[in-house]
């Protein structure tokens, strides 16, 4: 490769790492997965994804997680 096929590339990757970037800083988002689940993107490197009733199950026990992650918190990590 010649060095202006290796900047050229070079450029191209950083736009391409640019727009990937930008795409993850726009938080969490939601589609309908081809089997007809929900997807929820931005929470790690995959999705996490559950149908239906799994979501409306682990909603109605929100108050029983957060008191379980506040009865926790010495042995919880943080990602950052």
């Amino acid at each position: 490769m010649s060095d202006e096929d290796l900047k050229a590339e070079l450029e191209r990757l950083r736009n391409e790492n640019a727009v990937l970037k930008k795409g993850a800083a726009t938080g969490i988002t939601m589609k309908v997965s081809e089997k007809g689940a929900v997807s929820i993107y931005g929470m790690g490197r995959f999705p996490v994804t559950l149908y239906k009733e799994q979501w409306l199950k682990l909603l109605a026990k929100g108050d029983d997680i957060r008191a379980f992650i506040t009865a926790n918190e010495a042995q919880l990590k943080t990602k950052e």
